[in-house]
């Protein structure tokens, strides 16, 4: 049975993660104190103290929750535990790269953090949100979204995560319209998220050009095992189309209910989400709870966690 590591993105995040990791082992204190050197920002006062306000910030956050996934993947390499697959829920993506040696870690958190930087930055400049939605068709989700956009106003769908689970982004007012659109089409649940920007929308546009001219110069490899890339939804190895699909990524849906129906199809049989929280493994339930689902995110799991 071939199995997958999955890396979380945005939200998986708390207070006090990675504290036990550090105090444990000599590898997670390394890369800890190397983010220290690289970050404009103390990551290990604010990931194992807070404030929480200050860990939600998209800067901070999305740096923090790398680390702390590459940490635990490479503690379970120490272990001996394999896989022969990997994919990543947006800034997952990275976590991943690193996992399977396609980046190395200071290039790979160097993106990060300018990534983290220009998506704060592109919310600031344009205003927008996001909004969760349950229990709505796929296809009539896409369609009430086109028919609320227009040539001023703009809202898409940014995550595929799970059937009857589906994220929404865009400008504040379409997002609006567009919410109560899909509870009069029969949606259960309609949620506006708390977050600083619309993620995964055209509203990232200026992220995204400015990140490409990082990633176009980025060192990276053909990885050990394949990446199945948010914005394909497929495993891809060649270093151009990897560049590529993390540049897509920013403007494009994460078709992660795809992916893993294809990791499936290509004979992954068991998941292990490999950082912060349980998200993944919830959706991957959702997603096909024929596949055996677990979890490391503390000392204590990856001590207990066998090959």
């Amino acid at each position: 049975m071939d199995v997958a590591f999955l890396f979380p993105g945005q939200a998986s995040q708390y207070v006090g993660m990675g504290k036990d990791l550090y105090e444990a082992d000599s590898l997670a204190g390394a890369l800890y104190d190397r983010a220290e050197d690289l970050l404009p920002f103390s990551l290990k006062t604010i990931s194992f103290e807070g404030p929480a306000e200050e860990l939600k910030q998209t800067r901070i956050t999305q740096p923090a929750i790398f680390v702390h996934s590459v940490i635990l993947s490479q503690l379970l390499d120490t272990k001996g535990i394999t896989f022969h697959a990997t994919a990543g829920h947006s800034l997952g993506e990275y976590s991943a790269l690193v996992a399977a040696g396609a980046m190395n870690f200071d290039t790979a958190l160097e993106i990060v953090a300018l990534r983290g930087e220009l998506m704060q930055q592109a919310g600031d400049e344009r205003p927008g949100t996001m909004a969760a939605i349950i229990g709505l068709d796929r296809d009539k989700l896409v369609s009430i979204c086109k028919d609320v956009s227009s040539d001023t106003i703009v809202v898409v769908p940014a995550n595929f995560n799970a059937p009857g689970q589906i994220v929404i982004s865009g400008d504040v007012d379409a997002v609006e319209t567009a919410m109560e659109a899909c509870k009069q089409a029969g949606a259960k649940r309609a949620l506006q998220l708390q977050v600083s920007g619309a993620f995964h929308s055209p509203l990232m546009a200026p992220a995204a050009n400015e990140l490409a001219a990082k990633i176009s110069e980025a060192d990276i490899r053909h990885p050990k095992v394949a990446i199945y890339q948010n914005a394909i939804a497929q495993p891809t190895v060649h270093p151009d189309d990897i560049r590529k699909n993390l540049i897509d990524q920013l403007t494009h849906p994460v078709l992660w209910e795809d992916t893993i129906q294809n990791m499936v199809a290509k004979g992954v049989g068991k998941c292990v989400e490999v950082g912060p929280g349980k998200v993944l493994q919830g959706l991957v339930k959702r997603i096909d709870r024929n596949i055996e689902n677990a979890g490391v995110d503390t000392y204590e799991d990856l001590k207990a966690i066998s090959g």
